[in-house]
């Protein structure tokens, strides 16, 4: 039996569960965030999206049993059509895109995702020179990075967001759905670390855990305040990549980029032309839309040992109304 469901306490641990034991994608456990909806399926398999005008928008696939997947994603088609409306999924995988475009899917590459490989991961050398000068110069301006619980740091953490948000201008919003959270029943598996400067609380950087093929921790939300010194983040997450690869973790994830790494040898057979001019576009002059190039940089600092692309995948054919409800709902416009 198949159903879709508001999110319980039950409900979101079965979430967690199907994330846990079948999430291959780096940023699977975002599926776990409050506002978003859950379809279930047969024994264990999970959908994560959100409804938005006429699509149902789907996040990362089908998280379940690899047997069950594809009969999960005919249920869940079925479900959209009682609903009237279309899927549209996002952030999928490779192994993702190639099923659902055997399911009819059109499918088009979206952007990348970037992955340290931490026990090959170092700071020495020439190319390393200016991110250890950055968190060197933070660290002489009297930066101490602590692992902190949320619950003993929200408040500060809130006026943090608050100054940050306020920093982009009066009518930016703050992104949602693709990227994580703090607080609710999950923020019990993230990890909190931040920045402070005499005490006072300057920025901080949330991780999630990440399961799979390569597990580790994804580098998530990211804050700081305005008047915070250059390479603040770049410290906090320093001291976090140390404290992970003592723990013995593998990968940290610096988690999906829209509209970078795009690569026609990573296209499917049946994609959009249209669809993929647009994303060539946004990725040279959609800066207003998403700050996809500041992202980039900073990943790349890191000397990423993996891209992963990753894909957008529209029921029958490609739709920009669909693209058009994706930013509304990730309120990147």
């Amino acid at each position: 039996m198949s159903q879709s469901v508001e999110p319980s306490e039950q409900i979101l641990g079965s979430a967690l569960k199907a994330v846990g034991e079948h999430g291959d994608n780096p940023s699977a456990f975002l599926a776990v965030n409050e506002g978003n909806e859950y379809f279930h399926h047969g024994d264990g398999c999970v959908i994560a999206y959100r409804a938005a005008g006429r699509y149902l928008i789907q996040f990362g696939g089908v998280f379940g049993p690899p047997e069950q997947q594809r009969s999960a994603i005919r249920d869940f088609l079925g479900h959209a059509r009682k609903t009237r409306r279309k899927v549209v999924s996002i952030q999928l995988q490779r192994a993702d895109a190639e099923l659902y475009s055997s399911e009819g899917f059109t499918v088009n590459q979206v952007g990348s995702s970037y992955a340290v490989h931490l026990p090959d991961f170092t700071l020495r050398g020439t190319r390393f020179v200016k991110l250890r000068n950055k968190i060197s110069r933070a660290t002489r301006s009297g930066l101490d990075v602590r692992e902190v619980s949320y619950l003993d740091a929200e408040n500060r953490i809130e006026a943090v967001d608050r100054a940050w948000l306020r920093s982009k201008g009066r009518h930016v919003k703050e992104i949602e759905f693709l990227v994580g959270q703090l607080g609710g029943p999950a923020q019990r598996h993230r990890r909190l670390f931040a920045g402070f400067v005499d005490d006072e609380l300057v920025a901080y950087i949330s991780y999630s855990p990440s399961y799979g093929a390569r597990p580790g921790w994804l580098h998530d939300l990211s804050r700081r305040l305005p008047h915070a010194m250059p390479g603040v983040m770049e410290a906090i997450n320093a001291a976090a990549v140390q404290k992970f690869i003592e723990e013995g973790a593998e990968w940290l994830h610096f988690g999906f980029t829209p509209f970078t790494g795009l690569d026609p040898a990573c296209e499917l057979p049946g994609n959009s032309s249209l669809t993929g001019r647009l994303m060539r576009l946004l990725a040279e002059k959609g800066g207003s839309v998403y700050p996809a190039a500041t992202q980039l940089a900073y990943k790349e600092k890191w000397g990423p040992h993996l891209v992963l692309p990753e894909y957008l995948a529209f029921e029958g054919g490609a739709s920009f109304g669909a693209i058009w409800q994706i930013l509304r709902v990730t309120k990147s416009i």
